[in-house]
């Protein structure tokens, strides 16, 4: 599955702007640590008006996109479609395909590194806010007044961006956090949990070694943890003790969330690459293809092979 980098996206963007990558890059952003960018989306689109629509593919940055027009975004087993106005984060971490489905779109999206939001700068550590956890499609329909507050913010960090302040990407970092806190306010209660507490920071700890282990690029990777006792080895604890917690925290045993997060990786795999099921197999960890193919069908009711056509 094809990876879009930063350079991938300015590339693109001066080939069908026909302008410079100069004129593209925030000047002085290389004398920062990390990157940030903000677009106004009608302009953006004329820089990239030959495609029809952003192709499914993971992205090694992050973006926060105010949507203001008819669309739908694509993951791998959830499509969301928006009417009027919505507010989405997307992490390098989830892969999606965004359909514009109407001629009229407006809007703005920001770009950035984890780096830019770095916690020696920002004081957070990015993956581990709500709204980018692992295996969440943070995507909020809003109202016409919440848009007006979001674009405020937007069109202050676009008149940053252009000033010649000196503190100005300390400014920019206030406006994005602003930004987050707004998304974050708007999920539900329950998934702001108090991450102060011992079995809260084992759960965040499990999630975050899970989702390290993804994406699976090649077919000639495989899953190092597999099993409940591998993440319970790995976390210097009992495994029981790691199923009551998650069990407490989530509402789900250890080996729910593996299974869960397989299936993910699997329905991506099958769905954005060539590879046969076989391959796919072995990448997840599974030593036959056969113990694969009745994980999957009895997790989603198919087979790989009629989930892939």
């Amino acid at each position: 599955m094809p990876i879009t980098t930063l350079d991938d996206f300015y590339r693109e963007a001066a080939e069908f702007s026909k302008k410079d990558l100069s004129e593209l890059i925030p000047t002085g952003i290389t004398k920062e640590i990390g990157h940030f960018n903000v677009f106004d989306v009608a302009e953006a689109l004329k820089m990239i008006k030959e495609r029809p629509h952003m192709t499914y593919n993971r992205r090694a940055y992050y973006k926060i996109n105010l949507v203001d027009g008819k669309n739908r975004a694509e993951y791998a087993d959830k499509t969301i479609d928006i009417e009027q106005h919505a507010l989405i984060f997307a992490t390098p971490k989830v892969p999606y395909n965004w359909v514009p489905q109407g001629p009229v779109q407006g809007g703005y999206f920001c770009l950035f590194t984890a780096d830019f939001l770095a916690q020696s700068k920002s004081g957070v550590v990015l993956d581990e806010l709500p709204i980018f956890k692992p295996g969440g499609f943070p995507c909020f329909h809003i109202s016409g007044e919440e848009k007006a507050d979001i674009e405020t913010i937007f069109r202050k960090m676009l008149k940053e961006l252009s000033s010649n302040y000196a503190f100005k990407y300390d400014l920019l970092r206030n406006y994005l956090m602003e930004l987050i806190h707004f998304g974050q306010k708007l999920q539900p209660a329950t998934d702001l949990y108090n991450a102060h507490n011992a079995s809260a920071r084992v759960s965040s700890l499990f999630a975050e070694l899970l989702e390290r282990q993804f994406p699976i690029e090649s077919p000639l990777q495989s899953l190092k943890l597999r099993t409940a006792k591998d993440y319970a080895d790995q976390l210097s604890i009992h495994v029981n003790y790691l199923n009551r917690v998650l069990k407490e925290q989530t509402g789900q045993t250890t080996k729910g969330h593996i299974s869960n997060r397989l299936v993910q990786e699997a329905k991506i795999l099958l769905r954005q690459t060539d590879w046969n099921v076989s391959e796919i197999a072995y990448s997840l960890g599974f030593e036959e293809v056969a113990h694969f193919s009745n994980f999957f069908k009895k997790q989603t009711a198919a087979s790989p092979l009629a989930f892939r056509s």
